[in-house]
């Protein structure tokens, strides 16, 4: 099982709707059009899209370095991972692993809303640059605490900088994007980007638990793998610099900036979450979605800890770290299989029926899948279990990512998906730790599987209930065309 980041995970929504800063940059503001324009129907394929933006130089340029880097993403998060869960010689316990769930995904919920703010006041091709060369020397740190055996603060602390780097680093490609293609191309180029960088993010993956596995496993392996993520993130740190300094904004340094200082704009940007958390409120069907992203991820924190150690501590014991880690590679390709399936089977089941319908059914599946096939703790069932799920969560993820579109006035836009990215993140930190407390230390626990099972099929019952509640704070903003054929079908 894969936890991914949802539709879009390197948007950057912490200042378009702060007033004084960047949001009234006319970019931002085609950005986020664009967006809302992409949900009618699209007359080109995603290989046309992708050969249009590759005609323009700068794209190219900055299209390379995405891709490079988020393969080093998944590289080091591979690296991580077998250390923390598939060590030839420790086993990892509940506790340790919702530790280290922790540090790989709550970085992205407390720092990647505070992150256009520093955007919007630093070259943005300086960022890439920096950012970059620096995740390569904490990387080459955590490396030395791997191979040393080293498991605790220093080795987390290590990891938190990568990632937390990671963020602004993201951030910054997505506000740099607009710099380098025409207006006409906009729409396309937010399409082909970050679905590409999240497709080199799993091959990353895979390919570094496969070196892990070939490298001999241990903690020189992982140490390896770590590394090798490092040269990823140099190499795209040199990419960028062969782009101008003053190519990818922002226009004058000074444009857009509100006059609070630093500090002022920190403080507005809280101040901005909590006003889109009000209005995503007042819009029930927007509100429900979330509340559906946000149980989904807690159950689905609480299996992929109970996967993690049933194959290291369950199926696999007495076969070593790199057997239990060969086999779990194959549960994190069927997973990434399931990903890539909803992409291809939530467009058209959406044509036939309304995407808050098509929530439920996802909710449901998942409990049933999981309850049904779970009970026998056997692994075939896991990896029908695993592609399942990755179906379900991409799916919830492009109908939330839809539906709050669709509802949300344009003006909290990028605030309710901050709002929507922390719970995604947050609530899957939660419902790992949560279960840490009452899971085995190998896994097999009928209870949290239960409690997984029909907390899918509660959720389905609950977010169907809310949905059918109306607003209360009126109708959005009126949508464009393609918007308004969208929601025909919902």
């Amino acid at each position: 099982m894969v936890a991914g980041r949802g539709a879009y995970p390197d948007r950057v929504p912490s200042q378009p709707d702060l007033p004084g800063t960047a949001s009234a940059d006319p970019l931002h503001a085609r950005l986020r059009r664009g967006r809302r324009d992409d949900l009618g129907p699209r007359r080109s394929s995603f290989v046309a899209d992708l050969r249009s933006v590759l005609a323009e130089r700068g794209f190219r340029r900055l299209y390379a370095t995405r891709l490079i880097s988020q393969t080093g993403d998944g590289i080091f998060t591979a690296g991580l991972g077998t250390y923390v869960f598939f060590n030839a010689t420790k086993f990892p316990d509940p506790a340790a692993a919702a530790v280290a769930f922790a540090v790989l995904y709550l970085p992205y919920s407390l720092i990647g809303p505070f992150a256009g703010v520093f955007i919007d006041r630093w070259s943005r091709r300086q960022i890439l640059v920096w950012s970059e060369f620096g995740r390569t020397g904490f990387v080459v740190l955590a490396a030395v605490f791997v191979a040393s055996g080293a498991l605790g603060f220093p080795l987390y602390a290590g990891a938190l900088l990568v990632l937390g780097l990671n963020r602004f680093f993201l951030s910054a490609l997505s506000a740099a994007l607009p710099h380098v293609v025409p207006q006409d191309k906009l729409v396309m180029a937010n399409s082909v980007a970050p679905t590409s960088g999240t497709i080199m993010s799993f091959a990353g993956g895979i390919a570094g638990t496969s070196l892990h596995v070939i490298s001999g496993g241990g903690q020189g392996g992982s140490a390896i793998t770590l590394l090798c993520g490092g040269l990823c993130y140099l190499a795209a740190g040199l990419v960028a610099t062969r782009m101008r300094r003053d190519l990818l904004g922002p226009a004058g340094q000074a444009e857009g900036l509100s006059g609070r200082g630093l500090t002022g704009d920190l403080a507005a940007v809280a101040v901005g979450l909590a006003a889109g958390a009000r209005h995503l409120a007042a819009r029930r069907r927007a509100g429900a979605a979330l509340f559906a992203t946000g149980s989904h991820r807690f159950l689905y924190g609480i299996l992929l800890l109970m996967s993690v150690l049933l194959y290291r501590n369950y199926f696999y014991r007495t076969g070593g770290g790199n057997n239990a880690l060969g086999h779990y590679t194959i549960l994190l390709i069927t997973s990434a299989v399931g990903y890539g399936a909803a992409a291809l089977v939530t467009p058209p089941v959406t044509h036939r029926i309304t995407k808050t319908a098509w929530l439920a059914v996802l909710l449901a599946a998942g409990g049933i899948v999981t309850g049904g096939l779970g009970a026998g703790f056997r692994q075939p069932a896991f990896l029908v279990i695993g592609f399942a799920l990755g179906l379900v969560s991409q799916g919830i993820a492009i109908c939330t990512t839809t539906i709050i579109q669709e509802e949300v006035d344009d003006g909290f836009l990028g605030r309710v998906f901050s709002v929507n990215d922390m719970v995604y993140n947050a609530a899957f930190v939660l419902g790992a730790a949560v279960s840490a407390v009452f899971m085995p230390a190998n896994g097999r626990s009928y209870p949290m599987l239960t409690l997984a099972a029909v907390g899918y099929l509660a959720a389905a019952g609950a977010y169907r209930l809310l949905s059918r509640q109306p607003s209360a704070g009126g109708s959005p903003v009126p949508p464009t065309p393609a918007a308004s054929a969208q929601r025909s079908s919902s």
